[in-house]
Parts: C-alpha cells; structure tokens; sequence
C-alpha cells in the first residue's frame, strides 16, 4: 500500500496533480476540502459546521476533521492506497493520522510538497474563484488569510515528515506535466 500526503498552499495545485496520481499509482484521492464541500452543498450537520470555519479562511478543528477522514479510508477497504490531500494541517493531525494508518498495517510513506510564491497562488485562486464559485477564492484578503493560516499553522507538518525523512519539496511551478514529472521522480 502506497499512502502519500500532498502537500503545499491552497493554490499549489494539489487538486491537479492528485488527479495525475491516481490514475498513475492507482491510489484513492482523499481531499478534504472536496469532502467538505460536499457535505456543505448538501446541508449536513458537518458541512454546516465546517463551512464556518471555511468561510474566514480558518482551519475545521481537528477533531471533525480525522474522524471525516477515518470514515473515508474505511469507506475503501481493497484501495491500492490514499493520497491525503489537505490532511494532516497540524502536527497533532499527522500524529492521529500516523495511529491510524498504523492501526490498519500501514503507514504515510511520503509527503510531498509543491512550493509555489504567494502572489502566483493569490493570482491563481483569484482566476480559479473566476470559475468555481467558490467565496473563498474571490476575495483576496480572505486568499491571503489563508495562505498565512498554512504558513503559521500547517507548515510544521513538514517538519514532522522531514523527522522521519518522509518529505520531500517540490518546484511547483512550470506546465502542468512538469510539475508531475517531479512529484513522480520523487515518489519513485
């Protein structure tokens, strides 16, 4: 079992290039900000309480998030593996994550990071937000407030993975396919 964390800004490109490893490794994309969206679209208790905190750019408590995300890796029992997309954000997340995974014989092998500058990323959502209808990408103080909330409070994970020499960071930006290249040359 293959089981990644991709990791970078909002904007980086995650949603993109988890889309390319699926289909290259065969692994289950677990996005936790898709998973979010959709309870919010359909008025669940969860999608009520997160888009809360969605909506001023903060983090949904830990709490919420793992046990969401627990119920997702059950949900796919014969799965080849998972890419967590946006999960962990906080080193107690990675920790639960680690006891998890653990719980079910395996592990996170790799997190993988894009590296993008922040006015690419607020230029980015801002055209993304064109498209999505999604509020928090149309406004850019909101945008920013986000990428702040990634640097001061998500970051660290990496350092959690770089402990145990499962990190890896990533150019992410170039083409598309260039950007694949790398995180594919890193993964191995």
């Amino acid at each position: 079992m293959l089981n990644l964390v991709l990791f970078g800004p909002p904007g980086a490109g995650k949603g993109t290039q988890s889309e390319r490893l699926v289909e290259r490794y065969g692994l289950v994309h677990l996005s936790t900000g898709d998973i979010f969206r959709y309870n919010i679209k359909n008025g669940t208790d969860l999608g009520t309480l997160a888009k809360s905190y969605m909506d001023q750019g903060h983090l949904v408590p830990d709490e919420v998030t793992i046990s969401m995300l627990e119920a997702e890796v059950n949900k796919n029992p014969e799965a080849k593996g998972f890419i967590f997309d946006g999960f962990p954000r906080t080193t107690a997340q990675a920790e639960a994550l680690t006891k998890f995974l653990a719980s079910k014989g395996t592990e996170i092998h790799l997190m993988v990071a894009l590296a993008v500058e922040e006015d690419e990323l607020v230029k980015r959502l801002l055209l993304r937000g064109e498209h999505s209808g999604r509020a928090d990408d149309t406004d850019e103080s909101i945008i920013r407030n986000r990428i702040q909330v990634y640097n001061d409070q998500t970051a660290v994970v990496a350092d959690f993975y770089a402990a145990q020499n499962k990190f890896k960071n990533i150019d992410g930006i170039g083409s598309i396919d260039e950007i694949s290249e790398r995180l594919y040359a890193a993964i191995g």
